[in-house]
């Protein structure tokens, strides 16, 4: 919270530019704040050679001493004035900005114009902050317009709104720059300071052996039936408390920070309310990214499924499904970090191995009774294995596909889930399987790196 922010030493304090940067705390925590925003001098945040390496200096300081950065940007792009060194300015604080990724964590709070390549660094950091007010783009509404012949304001092309829902650039929506550090601040208390160690313990009165009979209240009698799978996950997380980036993007998967006894964790959920729970392109890219992040600073996954597949349509294969729904799988598959895995209701074909299935490489998979684990559906499966059949047959087949297959015993025996839970008892099974994964170290076969299908 801003009222939180205080300086304990300044970063090239001497420097020229309108960049200023320090070592401070933010919610109780240590950060290297880079403060990036126009000045009285500068009202348009246009960056010099040296606000470009004061950029770099306090990223590099940031990864050696392993703190956080929090970096405050409005900027309409390169000094004119200075020509392509301005430019040499911003890509080395592009650089050094890259080499904290996975290292450190970056947040940006976007509060006011971004243009041009320094709008390029928001897609640089792992969470952005944007105030309803801001607005950043690449390229501007007036050669949008000369190249299209169609006007746009700066908001509809790049404002908050649009990169909350859209693009998902924004993962946070404020709506002043208070909020923005409130939102920062909350943020912060989920992260570790670095890759090297673990999240920060939060304060937990919750029992971990609390019954969740709410939980299975969510759902609707029907199988078929929408609901919110946020209802289920507040039920179960220490205090019902859940942060949510991109809550408006992406919409049929949920990702959110959250803890169980204390422990943070990321957790990834299927969200029925919206595609019934499928995956398409914008979902598998935002479940991919933050399972990625989770795992390169320390928190555990939890995976909450209830899918029917993959969702169909010409337009997205065209697009490339394939690739977008494989960087789910690469992610889950890469992920050495501790994976709890609760089946709810649906998990069907493809959807069910990337949403961290046992062949993924989970820990614990668990399962509610309700759970219905096969290639598809009882329709779907009839009508293929059955084509002949008249369509009281169908009926009949329908029911004994169903009654043989769609139900969690069947993975139980074969290995695919260790426990059948009751309900009521998911929090309690969670934060038992975490407990017992507190001490789990994975390491990967040594490689250049890998080549992620993006």
């Amino acid at each position: 919270m801003a009222d939180s922010q205080t300086t304990l030493v300044g970063v090239r304090a001497g420097a020229s530019g309108f960049v200023h940067s320090r070592v401070s705390t933010v919610g109780g925590r240590t950060v290297v704040e880079i403060d990036a925003r126009g000045s009285e001098e500068n009202q348009s945040g246009a960056l010099t050679p040296a606000d470009g390496e004061s950029m770099a200096a306090a990223a590099r300081l940031a990864r050696t001493q392993r703190l956080p950065v929090l970096l405050r940007l409005a900027s309409s792009g390169a000094d004119l004035r200075a020509g392509v060194a301005a430019l040499h300015g911003w890509a080395t604080a592009a650089v050094e900005l890259s080499r904290c990724s996975g290292v450190v964590p970056v947040t940006v709070i976007a509060a006011g114009p971004n243009a041009s390549g320094p709008a390029l660094l928001l897609g640089l950091a792992d969470f952005v902050v944007m105030t309803a007010d801001a607005y950043a783009f690449v390229v501007g509404p007036r050669m949008v317009e000369h190249f299209t012949g169609m006007p746009i304001d700066h908001g509809e092309l790049g404002g908050g709104e649009t990169h909350s829902v859209s693009s998902g650039v924004a993962g946070f929506l404020a709506a002043d720059e208070a909020e923005a550090d409130e939102i920062a601040a909350e943020l912060l208390g989920y992260l570790p300071d670095s890759n090297g160690c673990d999240p920060p313990a939060r304060v937990c009165t919750d029992p971990v052996d609390r019954a969740v009979p709410e939980a299975y209240e969510a759902l609707p009698a029907e199988s078929g039936g929408t609901y919110d799978v946020r209802d289920v996950l507040a039920a179960v997380a220490d205090h019902g408390v859940l942060l949510e980036p991109h809550a408006y993007w992406g919409t049929n998967l949920v990702t959110a920070f959250a803890s169980f006894g204390g422990r943070p964790v990321g957790i990834v959920a299927n969200q029925p309310q919206s595609l019934a729970g499928t995956l398409d392109i914008t979902a598998s890219r935002k479940g991919a990214r933050f399972v990625a992040f989770c795992d390169a600073f320390n928190l555990p996954l939890v995976t909450f499924v209830d899918t029917s597949g993959f969702y169909p349509g010409k337009d997205l294969e065209w697009r490339g499904m394939i690739r977008y729904g494989a960087q789910m799988a690469f992610a889950y598959a890469r992920a050495t970090v501790p994976r709890v895995n609760v089946t709810l209701r649906k998990s069907y074909g493809g959807a069910y191995i990337v949403m961290d299935s046992k062949p993924m490489g989970n820990d614990v998979a668990l399962a509610w009774p309700t759970a219905e684990i096969a290639v598809m559906g009882a329709k779907g499966a009839v009508e293929i294995l059955h084509r002949s059949a008249s369509a009281p047959e169908r009926s009949e087949l329908e029911e004994a596909y169903e009654e043989r297959l769609l139900n969690p015993y069947v993975a139980a025996e074969r290995g695919a889930i260790d426990s059948v839970i009751e309900p009521a008892d998911t929090r309690r099974q969670i934060c038992a399987a975490l407990e017992m994964l507190v001490s789990k170290r994975e390491r990967l076969p040594p490689r250049r790196h890998d080549n992620a299908p993006l």
